[in-house]
């Protein structure tokens, strides 16, 4: 296939019946099962139950799914109230990383409260398995040829369908590859955050407990800025693109957040029980 016709085969992997098995589906649980194994595997490194992981998979899981869903169907109301049944066809796409990082947040503060742990250590070790996760689940939107760009005469343009068009831009049939820079883009924040992860293993007490989240927030927000001034599907509020928006207090958050650790020398408020040491050689927390 010549890279000029870069065109989704579709959403839809096989049907069987009343079963229908599609690549967003797919995506979205494999990339919850290398994110898990991922993470344990790092908790390992750093001392820490590596099962305490497998647990906060299942809050984050149950927290950042729907949060993702309802972000979306909020912004894109004025659609999902003239088709309701359609709010929790999740299966055809329509969620928000943004709600799911909210969700996610909140669920693993509350486990962190409730085994009192360190939430930012939790934090530290999700970052590579989040990113990672969100490169692998964006090809889920090649799948269902959504979150695209403007038009594109790009030798890597995407072909659309007519029905996947946006208003305003029936004629055009191959747009910018939206889904594929983010991709590729997280993909290089992956790599950065694993570096920084082994980085700090080899110069113990250097890299402060924290400082994985923060870059990640700072790296991914960067990216999806750029990218998301290409899409024609944006998320608005009146004239401003929402993911532009929160990716600007993302960054924000991020920066402040490393300006605390490494030039004022203070620690992020936590709950850390008495068996848990928030640097990186703390000892194996108990369940």
């Amino acid at each position: 296939m010549m890279l000029a016709e870069f065109t989704s085969p579709g959403p839809i992997i096989y049907e069987i019946g009343p079963i229908t098995i599609r690549w967003y589906g797919v995506l979205i649980a494999s990339a919850v099962l290398v994110g898990v194994w991922l993470s344990q595997e790092l908790a390992k490194r750093r001392n820490v139950n590596p099962e305490l992981l497998g647990d906060l998979a299942i809050w984050l899981v149950v927290g950042a799914i729907p949060c993702a869903r309802l972000y979306y169907v909020l912004f894109e109301w004025q659609s999902y109230a003239q088709n309701p049944q359609d709010i929790i066809a999740i299966w055809k796409g329509g969620i928000a990383i943004h709600g799911a990082i909210l969700g996610g947040l909140i669920a693993a503060l509350i486990f962190a409260r409730v085994q009192k742990i360190s939430f930012w250590q939790l934090t530290d070790l999700v970052a590579p398995s989040l990113i990672l996760g969100q490169a692998i689940g964006r090809w889920g939107n090649f799948f269902n040829s959504e979150a695209f760009g403007r038009p594109s005469d790009l030798p890597w343009k995407l072909f659309i369908p007519a029905d996947r068009r946006p208003p305003g831009y029936e004629q055009f049939a191959y747009f910018h590859p939206t889904f594929l820079y983010e991709s590729l883009w997280n993909i290089g924040v992956f790599a950065l955050l694993i570096w920084l992860f082994f980085w700090g293993l080899r110069h113990p007490g250097r890299l402060k407990v924290g400082t994985l989240f923060l870059s990640y927030l700072i790296a991914y927000s960067s990216g999806r800025f750029w990218i998301e001034g290409l899409r024609t599907d944006s998320l608005m509020l009146g004239f401003l693109r929402i993911a532009q928006v929160v990716s600007l207090v993302q960054i924000a958050i991020g920066l402040f957040g490393l300006f605390w650790l490494y030039r004022l020398g203070r620690s992020l408020p936590d709950v850390v029980s008495p068996q848990t040491d928030t640097t990186n050689a703390a000892p194996r927390t108990k369940v």
